[in-house]
C-alpha cells in the first residue's frame, strides 16, 4: 500500500465522518424553519461530499499506481527467474559435453558361434561394417568362439549352483 492510496483512504473516511455534523445542524434548522441555516449547512455537506469525492480518486490512482509497480516487480522476477534457468541450462549443457568428452566409454560384446549364425539369419543388429567395428555411437561387435557354457542359478547369497534334476512325476501331470 502506498502513501498516495493511504491518503485517499484516510481523507475520503475524514470526510464522511466530517458529513454527520453539518447534516445534523441541517436537520434541526428544518424542523425549526431556519432556511439560511439549512441553506449554510448544505453548503457543508456538499463541500465535505466534494472533498471525500477527491480523495476517493486519490484513493483510486493510488491503487492503480500499487499494480503497477506490483506488475513491474513481477516482470523483473519472471525475467530473472527466465535468466536464472539459461544459465542453469547452459551449465548442464556444458557439464553433459565435458562428461561425453572426458568419459567415453566402448562396450565389446563377443557372440559365439550360434550367436553368429543368429545375427546372420536375422539380418545383424546394425552395428556398422562388416569388419565387427562400428561407428561412433553405436555396439561395436567382435565375434568369437566361445565354450558351450551351461546355465547358472544364482542363490540369495550370490553363490552359483547348479539346477537339479526333477525325479519325480512333473506338478502339472500330477494336478490332472
Amino acid at each position: 500500500m502506498n502513501a498516495k492510496m493511504m491518503e485517499g483512504l484516510v481523507g475520503a473516511k475524514t470526510n464522511v465522518d466530517l458529513i454527520n455534523t453539518p447534516f445534523r445542524v441541517y436537520k434541526e434548522a428544518e424542523r425549526r424553519g431556519d432556511t439560511a441555516t439549512m441553506e449554510r449547512a448544505m453548503g457543508y455537506v456538499n463541500d465535505f461530499t466534494y472533498r471525500a469525492e477527491e480523495y476517493a480518486e486519490k484513493a483510486e490512482e493510488g491503487t492503480i499506481e500499487d499494480a503497477e509497480a506490483a506488475r513491474e516487480k513481477e516482470e523483473q522476477e519472471r525475467e530473472l527467474a527466465i535468466e536464472k534457468r539459461r544459465e542453469e541450462n547452459e551449465e548442464l549443457e556444458d557439464r553433459i559435453k565435458e562428461s561425453k568428452e572426458e568419459n567415453t566409454v566402448s562396450d565389446t560384446v563377443e557372440i559365439s558361434q550360434d550367436g553368429q549364425l543368429m545375427l546372420k539369419e536375422n539380418g545383424g543388429i546394425g552395428t556398422g561394417d562388416s569388419d565387427g567395428i562400428a561407428p561412433k555411437g553405436t555396439v561395436s561387435v567382435k565375434t568369437t568362439d566361445a565354450p558351450d557354457m551351461k546355465p547358472v542359478i544364482y542363490t540369495k547369497t550370490g553363490e552359483a549352483s547348479q539346477p537339479k534334476p526333477s525325479g519325480g512325476t512333473p506338478v502339472i501331470n500330477s494336478l490332472l
